[in-house]
């Protein structure tokens, strides 16, 4: 059996640079449950710019849940949003967790500038509706 032609060893292959993103200003949503804690960060028209999660940094169980680990979710969202070159934000929080506030001090400390935090928690106005009543 012949043996395929080797490649010529001076030859590289090119690759195409990678185009930088220049996102100045976006919007993060942060997702606060009382188990986690999720950072998306979006460009105006919504399209995913940096995303991080408490789970993600390696915390586990009831770990999650915390401030801190919200925080170093937080500020490794704002990291890569900000090598993205990111300089500005809205900052949408949902959820009742505990790391509400400790994700938005985090994404003020990498040095985007924090223009609105808006709640997005969502509200029922009526609820469901209750059970029937019990008969005995």
């Amino acid at each position: 059996m012949a043996k395929a032609p080797a490649k010529a060893a001076g030859k590289k292959k090119a690759f195409r640079k990678k185009e930088k993103k220049n996102i100045p200003v976006g919007i993060v949503y942060i997702a606060a449950s009382f188990n986690n804690t999720m950072v998306s960060i979006t460009d105006l028209e919504g399209n995913l710019v940096a995303q991080s999660s408490a789970g993600a940094r390696g915390f586990k169980g009831s770990r999650k849940g915390t401030p801190f680990a919200a925080q170093q979710a937080a500020s490794e969202a704002a990291r890569k949003a900000q090598e993205a070159g990111m300089t500005s934000c809205e900052v949408r929080v949902k959820g009742p967790g505990g790391g509400r506030e400790s994700a938005i001090r985090a994404i003020h400390n990498t040095g985007i500038r924090v223009n609105i935090i808006r709640d997005t928690t969502p509200i029922p106005h009526n609820g469901c509706r209750p059970p029937k009543r019990r008969r005995v």
